[in-house]
């Protein structure tokens, strides 16, 4: 039992394994034809391939191929359909493309698109074909397509020092790693050189010059090894998952978690492409992380630092920043806290003196304090000769001109006020002076300026100071030591403050994201609507990241509806909603500074929840972001994204909620309807019958008459209220008022319903000087129909109904009152409900007259109100606000 217990599946993982088995059914799937280098047949497998799926009734169309007018090559092409290529004219130059929308039109079952790698000419949708790949790939479309080892991105470093080649075009390793199927074309190093010289792969003259330099026999096989050796790791990843998704036990299961620490160099490029490289072959998942110095990046650190972050999430790695002076334990912290099992850093190269010492002591006591986790530390190309020159350098400055300026200014100026007091208050005091100085001037300036201030301070101490005057000698062994200590603590001093400060404003920096990610989420939490979520979204994006953005949501349909929130002035071309609908379709950026339509001058973000793609946000950035701000900016869109989502999941609920109600509603409607149709339906069918059946006498036709005449009223009452009902709820009700005589309503309401009041003691009620008022007689008619209806049902015959109608304080006023059992006082809130009938109620009645005496009463903008009377039964006020006649105001004033 215990071994069933161990193989149990874990419920989250099952619904994650079937959730991405229904994606990558609606998905198309990518074959990658692998290959060592060029000349090995990846093309020619590919189409030999196709030609099999073909026979086998595949539909295949041939987007882009590439033949290098190899005629063996060339006959493949025979028997498919070739999607024309798009034409693009750069530099005046007319250069093609693959038409990614007219194969997406097409929809073939396959397609073909060579060489995965490939750059795209500016002003095509993406930089690279593999993102047009993926486009065809999310419209269910398969593709075929070729690709080098060299072009992978982990393997780039490694192919450049084996062939001293830089390659530039690359590809993500984790389009290869997510590929459907990756089948190898490899053929020996001596065979592919025989056809070089057989011609097969390029002209006699440009074989022999690319045998003399990329494809010598030694580079050819390094490259077959690597592709061996990656496939064979995809075989190995793959029968991992296997075993996984089969619940196989096994020691399969690495637990491994490297982490990778990278900074603002290019050896971290190479470390990251290592650490994938390891992560790969191990199993183990990867974590990048950049600790934060008080030292300030150039603008060309920052740029690089922004390379390498965007390459680590390219690997599909996590990405975190943290910051503080001991870099060591920064690393250390996060090791322990993300279970990390393997730390990568990089050798480091040593730019002056004082990073040989700190850097080498880096290393050590990374090593010493790691504990149980392996630390990899990766070496670079430097050659020691190189090392040893940047030993002598001197470190960067960024600090501008003006605070150099300034430190020479204020430490000048402490001497001059010093210097006609040296008499009075001794040199020693005026070391004491400028050492505050210094001091001072680190809390606003850089270290490049307070290692200036330090040395000034030190040579105008000795010259003008320290005895004898106006010489650098200095005549006492004490005061030697006093000038040297005194610039190494003004420098020390300096230097400290100077981290602190910068220290500072890395923590007030990321206090006030943090605060703006609190502001955000409060005031998200706090707001209703779609159209508040989205203003307090824009208030705060501007306030915060200075980011003019602009919302477009989904219109329900899973896509976009084109209308652009807040309403403001942003106008957007055909093309740049098309290009917000493809980043809303495929949930990945596009516009400026991205990989996809750059040319556009705005950039398009999805907006994704957990459960609902929701729209696109766009902004109008005048440079890339950063790896803090696009960390920042991620973490505004997520906060952004759930608040929206929030709404629309409320949205579909009350949609819900309402599709419920009315569904009950609907029940029971059709079962107050159904029985009163039945009864008043059988009454005239039986009594039609009867009269049909045969001869009768007069009183028993008679008799069966009035009952058909009794069915066909309240068939009559029933369709009435039903379709005044529906009026009402249409909301087409339009009253039309004009000057009418009260009486003329009571009578009128009477001698419809003689039958029923027939049975009590009616009385009416109406002042003799009652003024003529401004109603709709109609809709009244229907109101005091009802009530008095509705109190002859319900009182016993022969007791007293009452109407009562009078003018009071601008407002026409109609009562009925009776003497039945009244309503529950817990019941009165409810009895004006659509199909509302009390317990115990008489049978028949849909429970819709009190409901349409409430809506006709509302539209002459009057109330109605329930209460019971003291000794039994109930009373219904209306009250109408309405005018009465010129004459009669008279009379009353």
């Amino acid at each position: 039992m215990n071994n069933l217990n161990n193989i149990r599946p874990d419920p989250d993982e099952l619904l994650a394994s079937i959730k991405l088995e229904e994606d990558q059914g609606q998905r198309g799937k990518l074959k990658i034809f692998f290959g060592m280098c060029a000349g090995v047949g990846k093309t020619y497998s590919m189409l030999e391939s196709a030609h099999i799926d073909k026979s086998g009734g595949k539909d295949i169309v041939i987007g882009y191929v590439e033949t290098h007018k190899r005629p063996d090559t060339n006959e493949l092409l025979t028997g498919f359909e070739i999607i024309p290529r798009k034409t693009y004219n750069y530099k005046g130059t007319q250069m093609e493309e693959a038409d990614i929308e007219s194969i997406i039109s097409r929809k073939p079952d396959i397609v073909l698109i060579d060489e995965l790698a490939h750059t795209n000419v500016p002003g095509s949708r993406h930089l690279k074909r593999y993102q047009d790949i993926q486009d065809i790939l999310d419209s269910g479309i398969d593709v075929y397509t070729t690709l080098n080892v060299q072009h992978l991105e982990s393997r780039t470093d490694t192919v450049s020092q084996i062939t001293g080649i830089i390659v530039r075009e690359t590809v993500p390793d984790d389009i290869f790693e997510k590929a459907e199927e990756v089948e190898l074309v490899d053929i020996t190093p001596d065979e592919l050189l025989q056809r070089f010289a057989d011609g097969k792969v390029y002209t006699h003259e440009r074989s022999e010059e690319a045998v003399r330099n990329f494809f010598k026999k030694g580079n050819i096989t390094a490259l077959r090894e690597m592709s061996l050796r990656i496939v064979a790791d995809r075989v190995d990843a793959q029968l991992r998952v296997y075993m996984q998704k089969n619940r196989i036990r096994g020691p399969w299961k690495s637990g491994m978690r490297l982490l990778a620490v990278i900074g603002p160099s290019s050896q971290s490029a190479k470390l990251l492409r290592w650490a994938k490289n390891l992560s790969y072959t191990l199993g183990a998942t990867l974590l990048a992380i950049y600790v934060e110095s008080a030292r300030k990046l150039s603008p060309a650190q920052q740029d690089q630092l922004n390379r390498n972050i965007n390459l680590a999430r390219q690997f599909g790695a996590d990405f975190m920043t943290t910051s503080g002076n001991d870099v060591v334990k920064a690393i250390l912290d996060i090791s322990q806290r993300e279970n990390i099992t393997h730390i990568i850093v990089g050798k480091p190269k040593f730019r002056s003196l004082w990073s040989y010492f700190t850097l080498r002591n880096f290393i050590n006591k990374l090593i010493k304090y790691s504990g149980n986790i392996d630390v990899y530390v990766l070496g670079s190309n430097t050659s020691e000769d190189n090392q040893y020159m940047k030993y002598l350098s001197i470190p960067g400055f960024t600090s501008r001109l003006s605070h150099y300026l300034l430190s020479a200014v204020f430490t000048i100026l402490t001497a001059v006020i010093f210097y006609p007091l040296k008499e009075f208050i001794g040199y020693q005091i005026v070391a004491f002076a400028l050492l505050f100085t210094v001091s001072i001037l680190a809390l606003f300036v850089g270290i490049g300026p307070i290692l200036l201030s330090a040395s000034l301070s030190a040579l105008i101490w000795d010259f003008f100071f320290l005895p004898p005057p106006f010489t650098l000698h200095v005549n006492n062994p004490e005061d030697v030591m006093m000038l040297i200590m005194f610039f190494i603590i003004a420098l020390i001093g300096g230097i400290m403050t100077s981290r602190v400060r910068r220290q500072e404003k890395l923590t007030r920096e990321r206090e006030l994201r943090t605060n703006a990610l609190y502001q955000l989420t409060r005031e998200l939490s706090m707001t209703s609507g779609i159209d508040e979520v989205i203003k307090v979204s824009a208030k705060y994006v501007m306030k915060y990241s200075r980011l003019d953005c602009s919302v477009i949501l989904q219109g329900g349909n899973n896509t976009l509806d084109k209308i652009i929130r807040p309403e403001k002035s942003l106008k957007l071309s055909e093309s740049e909603l098309s290009i917000a609908e493809w980043a809303f379709q495929h949930s990945r950026e596009a516009g400026r500074f991205t990989e996809t339509l750059p040319s556009t001058e705005w950039t398009f973000y999805p907006l994704t929840g957990n459960k609902l793609p929701l729209g696109v946000v766009i902004i109008k950035q005048k440079n890339p972001l950063s790896g803090d701000e696009k960390a920042f900016w991620e973490a505004y869109r997520t906060q952004i994204s759930n608040a929206l989502e929030r709404e629309f999941l409320n949205d579909i609920a009350r949609r819900a909620s309402i599709l419920n109600e009315s569904d009950k509603l609907y029940q029971s409607l059709f079962n107050s309807i159904s029985h009163e149709l039945r009864i008043p339906v059988a009454t005239i069918m039986g009594a039609s019958d009867t009269l049909l059946s045969g001869d009768l006498d007069n009183d028993t036709s008679r008799h069966l008459c009035i009952e058909i005449n009794k069915a066909s009223e309240r068939l009559n009452r029933l369709i009435e209220n039903l379709l005044n009902m529906s009026r009402l709820e249409s909301g087409r009700i339009k009253i039309k008022t004009d000057w009418h005589d009260v009486h003329d309503l009571a009578n009128k309401v009477i001698e419809v319903l003689r039958n029923e009041v027939g049975k009590f003691n009616l009385e009416v009620s109406i002042p003799d000087d009652m003024p003529l008022v401004k109603i709709d007689f109609g809709l009244m008619e229907h109101v005091l129909h009802n009530l008095l209806l509705n109190a002859t049902q319900y009182s016993k015959p022969g007791t007293t109904i009452r109407i009562k109608m009078y003018y009071d304080q601008k407002c026409f006023v109609m009562q009925v009152m009776d003497r039945g059992p009244g309503f529950p006082r817990e019941e009165i809130q409810n009895v004006f409900n659509k199909f509302y009938r009390l317990e115990g109620s008489i049978s028949g009645g849909t429970g819709l007259g009190l409901s349409i005496v409430k809506g006709f009463v509302q539209a002459h903008h009057g109330n109605v109100f329930i209460e019971n009377r003291q000794n039994g039964g109930s009373r219904i006020t209306v009250m109408i606000p309405t005018e009465i006649t010129d004459m009669m105001q008279i009379k009353l004033e």
